[in-house]
C-alpha cells in the first residue's frame, strides 16, 4: 500500500543529486576580478591578450589568483580589492587606451563545478553592487535626424518624378524646398503628400522664387520620439548584452528617460565605455578628383583637407593608405534591417551581407546608377570615430535591397561588424543625469540580512513542526530543506536573476510549501481519529490531501503567472521565484515527503502507531457515556 516503485525512488534521488550540484557554486560567492576587453569592436579577445596581461601583472609584482579568456574579453582574479584596483592601474598603464580595463566580479566556482555548467545564479544590483545610470534622450535632436531624412527623402522622390528644384535645405527641424515657378512647387507638393501624411506645408513666394516649408506634424512628432526612445533603449540592450553583462536591467522611465542598471560593474567609468560602444554605419563617396592627386593627398595627410572632404586611412597590403572622403551622407545604418557574416561569393573571403529597407534600397540603386565606376566607402563609426571597412568600385547598379561589404577583414572581424550593424545605433544622443554605485559590501550586508531572516523563518518551522508532528514533523522539515534545494538549483540553471524581492519570495515560499505538509499531516490524523488503521491512514492522507494542496498551488501560480505577465522589475523578479517556488513545493511536498514515509514505514507489516503527534480523540457525549 505505501511502497514506491524503484524507478520513483530513482528519480528523486536523480532530483537531488542534481539539485545539490547546481546549487553549490552559490556557496562559493565572488572575488574581485579586473577584465580586459579590445576598446574595438574589430578587435578580438584572443590567448596573446590574456598572455600580455599576465605578463604586465607579473612585472608589477602583483599575485592574481586564476585567469580565464573568453568572448567578452580577458579575466583575472585576485584576492581582495586592493590587490585589484592596484592591478586595474598597472594594466591600464601597460595596454594603453586601446583595452577597456574594468573591474569586475567573477564566480569563485571550482573547475569541475563550470565544466559541467553547474553556474551560480546572478545576483541583482541591490546585492551584487553594480552600477545605476539615469539616461535622458534628445528629442530635439532625434527630430532633427528625422528632418535630415526628409530632405533625403524628398530629393529623392523629386529625381524619380523628374521634378526640377532648385534646392532642398534643412533649417533646424524644418525642410526648405525651393522652386522656380508656382506650378512646378504645387505638383512638388502633391507628389511629397502621395508618399507620406505626416507632413505640414507653408508656402512662401519671394521675388522669383516659390519656396515651400516643410515640417513634421504634431501626431508624427510623437511617433518619431516614441521611436527614438524605444531604439535607444534595443540598442542599448542589445550592446550591453553583446558586451557580456549579466543580466543587465534597461527599461523606459517616462516621455524620455532610460534607467540602466549593470550588476557586477564596479567602475562607473568604464560602464559609461560600454554603454557607448555603438557602431553606426556610413555610406559616403569617395573625393575621386583629390585622392588621386598626390599632392593633395600629402596636404591633407598635413592638415589642408579640401573643402566638403574628410581624410581616412584605408587598410591595405602596403599598411593604411589615405583617403578622402566627402562628407554628404548617402546612407546610414538606420536604412540596415539585417546585417549577417559570410563570404564573398567569387573569391572566398570573409564579407558581410547586409539587408536595406524599401528607402534605402531605392536610395542605394539610385546611387550606383548614377555613379559607376566610382568608388564608394562604407564607414564604421564607433565611439565617435570613423574607419573605412571597404571602399569598392561600383561595377554596376544595384538593387534589391542587399548589399554585401567586404575588404581587409578575417573571418572573427566580419562576425563582430555584422553583430554590431545589427546592434543598430542610437536614434538620439544620450546624456547620463545621474548615475549611483552600489559598492559590493552593501550588496553583501542585502544578502546577510535577507538569508538571515530566511534561516531565522525556517528554524521557527523546523521548532514548531518537530515539537508538533514528531517524526512526521522531520519528514516534513526534511522535505521543506529539499524544497530549498530544489529551488536554488533551478535559479541557478536557469541563471535568474536573484534580488531583494526574489530572497522576499523564498521565504513566503518556505511557508507556503509547509502548508502542504500541514494539510497532509492533519489528513493522516484525522483519518486515525475515524479508527482507521496507521498504513491505510497514510495512505488516504497522501491521496485525500492531493486534491486540496494542487487547488491552492494552481490559484497562488495564477497569481504569479499575472505578477510576472504584467509586472517589471523586482515584481517580476518575485515572480519568477515565487512560481518555481509552487513547482518545487509541490514535488518535495507530496513525492519527497512521502518517498521518506513510504521507505520507513512501508517495509513494516503491521503498524501499531505512527509517530505523528497526539492524535486527540473527539469526547464522547455523556448520555453515550452511560
Amino acid at each position: 500500500m505505501n511502497r514506491y516503485p524503484a524507478w520513483v525512488y530513482a528519480i528523486v534521488a536523480i532530483a537531488l543529486t542534481i539539485g545539490l550540484l547546481y546549487t553549490l557554486p552559490n556557496f562559493y560567492g565572488e572575488v574581485p576580478a579586473v577584465q580586459v576587453s579590445p576598446l574595438k569592436a574589430t578587435q578580438k579577445a584572443d590567448s596573446a591578450l590574456l598572455a600580455n596581461v599576465e605578463q604586465a601583472l607579473k612585472d608589477a609584482g602583483i599575485q592574481h589568483q586564476g585567469s580565464t579568456l573568453d568572448a567578452s574579453g580577458a579575466k583575472v582574479r585576485f584576492a581582495d580589492t586592493d590587490v585589484q584596483i592596484k592591478a586595474k592601474d598597472a594594466l591600464q598603464a601597460k595596454l594603453g587606451e586601446g583595452f577597456i580595463v574594468a573591474l569586475n566580479l567573477v564566480p569563485n566556482s571550482p573547475a569541475w563545478l563550470t565544466s559541467i555548467g553547474a553556474l551560480p545564479m546572478y545576483l541583482g544590483l541591490d546585492l551584487r553592487g553594480g552600477v545605476h545610470f539615469l539616461m535622458q534622450v534628445d528629442m530635439k535632436a532625434a527630430l532633427t535626424r528625422k528632418a535630415e531624412g526628409i530632405a533625403g527623402d524628398i530629393r529623392t522622390t523629386l529625381r524619380e518624378r523628374r521634378i526640377p528644384y532648385a534646392g532642398v535645405t534643412r533649417e533646424g527641424q524644418v525642410v526648405l524646398v525651393k522652386f522656380r515657378d508656382q506650378a512646378t512647387r504645387d505638383k512638388a507638393i502633391a507628389e511629397i503628400e502621395k508618399t507620406s501624411q505626416d507632413f505640414n506645408f507653408r508656402t512662401v513666394d519671394e521675388a522669383s522664387e516659390f519656396r515651400v516649408f516643410v515640417t513634421l506634424k504634431p501626431e508624427a512628432q510623437r511617433r518619431t520620439q516614441d521611436f527614438a526612445l524605444q531604439q535607444n533603449i534595443t540598442t542599448l540592450r542589445n550592446r550591453v548584452n553583446e558586451l557580456g553583462v549579466a543580466e543587465p536591467i534597461i527599461q523606459q522611465q517616462g516621455a524620455d528617460r532610460v534607467v540602466v542598471q549593470l550588476p557586477g560593474v564596479q567602475d562607473t567609468a568604464k560602464a559609461k565605455d560600454i554603454l557607448g560602444r555603438t557602431a553606426t554605419l556610413e555610406v559616403r563617396m569617395v573625393d575621386e578628383e583629390n585622392s588621386s592627386n598626390p599632392a593633395a593627398l600629402e596636404a591633407a595627410v598635413r592638415g589642408q583637407v579640401p573643402f566638403n572632404s574628410e581624410l581616412f586611412f584605408e587598410r591595405s597590403a602596403r599598411g593604411n593608405v589615405p583617403l578622402l572622403i566627402r562628407k554628404q551622407v548617402v546612407l546610414t545604418g538606420e536604412r540596415i534591417t539585417d546585417a549577417q557574416p559570410g563570404f564573398d561569393g567569387q573569391n572566398g573571403e570573409p564579407a558581410v551581407h547586409i539587408n536595406l529597407d524599401g528607402a534605402g534600397a531605392r536610395i542605394f540603386q539610385q546611387v550606383t546608377r548614377e555613379n559607376i565606376g566610382k568608388r564608394m566607402a562604407i564607414l564604421l563609426y564607433e565611439k565617435g570615430k570613423g574607419e573605412i571597412v571597404t571602399a569598392p568600385s561600383i561595377r554596376t547598379e544595384i538593387s534589391g535591397g542587399r548589399v554585401q561589404i567586404s575588404g581587409q577583414m578575417n573571418t572573427q572581424e566580419a562576425n563582430d561588424v555584422a553583430l554590431l550593424l545589427r546592434a543598430g545605433a542610437l536614434a538620439a544622443p544620450m546624456e547620463i543625469i545621474e548615475e549611483r554605485t552600489v559598492g559590493p559590501s552593501l550588496g553583501a550586508e542585502n544578502i546577510t540580512k535577507g538569508f538571515r531572516s530566511t534561516w531565522i523563518g525556517f528554524a521557527a518551522i523546523v521548532v514548531f513542526m518537530v515539537a508538533y508532528y514528531t517524526l512526521f514533523g522531520a519528514i516534513s522539515v526534511t522535505a521543506l530543506a529539499v524544497n530549498l534545494l530544489l529551488l536554488v538549483s533551478l535559479l541557478s540553471m536557469l541563471q535568474a536573476t536573484l534580488t531583494l524581492p526574489g530572497i522576499a519570495a523564498i521565504a513566503l515560499t518556505l511557508g507556503m510549501a509547509i502548508d502542504a505538509n500541514v494539510l497532509i499531516n492533519e489528513r493522516i490524523r484525522e483519518e486515525l481519529r475515524n479508527g482507521n488503521s496507521p498504513q491505510a491512514s497514510i495512505h488516504a492522507g497522501y491521496e485525500r490531501a492531493w486534491g486540496t494542496i494542487l487547488d491552492s498551488n494552481i490559484t497562488t501560480l495564477i497569481a504569479g503567472v499575472a505578477l510576472f505577465a504584467f509586472g517589471s522589475g523586482p515584481v517580476r523578479g518575485f515572480a519568477v521565484v515565487h512560481c518555481l517556488g509552487i513547482m518545487t513545493s509541490m514535488f518535495s511536498a507530496v513525492v519527497v515527503s512521502r518517498a521518506m514515509v513510504n521507505l520507513y514505514y512501508g517495509r513494516q507489516r503491521k503498524i501499531e502507531s505512527v509517530a505523528i503527534g497526539q492524535v486527540w480523540q473527539p469526547e464522547e457525549p455523556e448520555g453515550r457515556k452511560a
